[in-house]
C-alpha cells in the first residue's frame, strides 16, 4: 500500500513500512497516513485517497475534532505501550511510598524517610482507574506485591486479576475503599477532572495518586489543595493540566510529589514500536478486516 507519514517522519517506522514492502507516496498518492502531529498540524481537506489514519499514540482526544471532519477511518496505538506505561506507574508508586524524594542531597533526612516509607505488600488496596491494556497489565505487575486490587472500568465488566470491578458512575464507592489511586482512563467529558476536590476529600488521609493517563483527569488546583490541607498524602505525576507543569507550580516543591516530564512511554519507544503496529493494521485494512486499535471517534477512544 501506498503512504505518507507527517508531520515529522520518523526513520524507524518508515524504515519497518518499506521492509513489510509498502510504498512511500506523496499525501496526495498516500492510502494511509501515520500522523505523528496536533491539530494544527493535519492536512485539510484530507485527499480522499487517503482511508486510514494512523496516530502513534494512544490518547486521541487532541484529535477528536480533526477526526470528526474527516471520513477516513482511524486507528491508535491502544495497547502498543502497555508495559512501559505499567513499569512506569509503579516506579511513580514506589518513588513515593519510599519517600525517594525526601532523601533529598543529605543522609541527615534518614529520620524523614523513614517515617514517611511505605510498602505495598503491607495491607494495600490499589485501585486502577481505567482498565485497557495498560491497566490490565499493571494489574498484572501488581500482583507480585501482594496488594488488593480494584478495576474501574466504563461497564464495570470483572477484569482478570481485581479483586473488585465497579464501573465508572459508581467510583464515589471506590475512593474510600482504596489507598492508592491510578489514574488510566481516556480522558473524555466524563472523565475530565474525574479525580476532583470531592474525590479527594473522600480518600483516606495517607492516599496516594498516580496519573499516568491524561493530565485533565486531576483537577490540578483541587490537587495542590487536598495535598496542603493533607486530605491526601501525596501524588505522582507523568502527565500535569497544564502540561508541560510551568516553573514555579507548587506541586514542584512538595515533598510528597513526584513529577517525571512525560516519559512513561518515551519517544525512542513509540518509533521503535509504532512501525509494526502499523504494518499489522495496514494488513487488516486491506483484508477488509476489523482493526483492534480503530478508534470509535463517539466514544473518544
Amino acid at each position: 500500500m501506498k503512504y505518507a507519514m507527517l508531520p515529522s517522519p520518523w526513520e524507524e517506522t518508515l524504515q519497518a513500512l518499506d521492509a513489510a514492502g509498502h510504498e512511500r507516496a506523496p499525501l496526495e498518492d498516500a492510502e494511509v497516513l501515520i500522523f505523528n502531529g496536533g491539530p494544527d498540524d493535519f492536512p485539510r481537506p484530507l485527499p480522499p485517497s487517503v482511508g486510514l489514519v494512523q496516530v502513534p499514540f494512544a490518547g486521541v482526544d487532541h484529535l477528536l475534532d480533526v477526526m470528526r471532519d474527516t471520513t477516513a477511518r482511524w486507528s491508535n496505538a491502544a495497547g502498543l505501550y502497555d508495559a512501559t506505561v505499567a513499569e512506569s506507574t509503579i516506579a511513580l508508586l514506589l518513588a513515593h511510598l519510599h519517600a525517594h524524594k525526601r532523601v533529598g542531597t543529605s543522609w541527615s533526612n534518614r529520620d524523614e524517610v523513614e517515617a514517611h516509607t511505605s510498602f505495598l505488600f503491607e495491607d494495600k488496596t490499589v485501585a486502577v482507574v481505567g482498565t485497557g491494556g495498560i491497566g490490565k497489565r499493571l494489574i498484572h505487575m501488581l500482583e507480585g506485591f501482594g496488594p488488593r486490587i480494584i478495576a474501574v472500568n466504563r461497564s464495570g465488566t470483572p477484569v482478570e486479576g481485581a479483586d473488585e470491578t465497579f464501573a465508572t458512575t459508581d467510583i464515589e464507592r471506590v475512593w474510600p475503599a482504596a489507598d492508592y489511586f491510578v489514574a488510566l482512563a481516556p480522558l473524555t467529558e466524563e472523565t475530565h477532572q474525574l479525580f476532583d476536590a470531592a474525590a479527594f476529600r473522600a480518600m483516606p488521609d495517607h492516599a496516594v495518586v498516580i496519573n499516568v493517563g491524561r493530565g485533565p483527569l486531576v483537577d490540578t488546583e483541587a490537587l495542590v489543595d487536598a495535598l496542603r490541607a493533607g486530605h491526601i498524602a501525596g501524588a505522582g505525576l507523568d502527565v500535569t493540566d497544564p502540561e508541560p507543569l510551568p516553573d514555579g507550580h507548587p506541586l514542584w516543591d512538595m515533598p510528597n510529589v513526584v513529577i517525571t516530564p512525560h516519559l512513561a512511554n518515551p519517544p525512542y519507544s513509540v518509533r521503535r514500536r509504532i512501525g509494526s503496529h502499523t504494518v499489522q493494521v495496514m494488513e487488516r485494512y486491506s483484508a477488509g478486516e476489523a482493526i483492534p486499535t480503530e478508534v470509535d471517534i463517539q466514544a473518544g477512544y
